[in-house]
């Protein structure tokens, strides 16, 4: 199965984007951190990205958008995340 690529846009004080990488390093995924408290220029990317969402976390696996943690467990509950992280298999 091939990995695949998450990456989760963050800051340093982020309740839920620490919960989104607990939830993924559950499930044994391996993700790359970018932190746009540090980097503006990745917070304007992130904006980009996501379609003007300004919330951390911004979880996008395979460049599809999976959203904050909120979608992140709700697409983990309905199936979606599995069907999302079978695509790279």
């Amino acid at each position: 199965m091939a990995t695949p690529e998450i990456t989760i846009y963050s800051t340093a004080v982020c309740p839920y984007c620490v919960a989104a990488k607990n939830l993924l390093k559950s499930k044994g995924l391996e993700w790359d951190e970018v932190r746009i408290d540090l980097d503006p220029a990745q917070r304007d990317l992130m904006l980009e990205r996501s379609g003007g969402r300004r919330t951390v976390p911004q979880i996008f696996i395979n460049n599809q958008h999976v959203g904050g943690f909120d979608d992140l467990v709700a697409a983990d509950r309905s199936g979606k995340l599995a069907e999302i992280l079978g695509a790279s298999a």
